[in-house]
């Protein structure tokens, strides 16, 4: 039987070769706060457990996140829990259809960091003056 030949397959197109743009930066963004969730969970669940084994050692955990170097994790947990929201919320806008449009896309992606710095801000500045 004889063999077909076959041209060679073409390379699939590496990072390098797109023009990056705003949907694709948040998708990237989208995956990586996804990941850097369950980071925070953990953290959650140490403050759960020190909550849980008694005044001392929640008082040692509170400690750490009341110091510069927690309420900077914290700040960048809840930045990270709110733009993963949006992005979400951007997909679930694009799975009912809407929002297709390439200005439309690339506003949608805008927004998503916007929004989520700006939410972000105004939550802690919100705690602040409150708490």
């Amino acid at each position: 039987m004889a063999e077909a030949k076959t041209a060679p397959r073409p390379l699939s197109p590496h990072l390098q070769i797109y023009r990056w743009s705003w949907t694709m930066a948040m998708s990237i963004f989208h995956r990586i706060t996804g990941g850097a969730l369950y980071v925070g969970i953990a953290l959650l669940a140490v403050w759960l457990v020190a909550l849980a084994s008694g005044p001392d050692a929640f008082e040692a955990v509170q400690d750490f996140f009341g110091s510069p170097l927690g309420l900077l994790i914290l700040f960048v947990y809840s930045w990270i829990l709110i733009h993963h929201m949006l992005g979400g919320i951007r997909h679930l806008v694009w799975d009912f259809g809407y929002g297709m449009e390439a200005t439309q896309r690339i506003n949608m992606a805008r927004f998503t960091l916007i929004g989520s710095v700006t939410l972000t801000i105004v939550l802690w500045a919100a705690a602040f003056l409150l708490g």
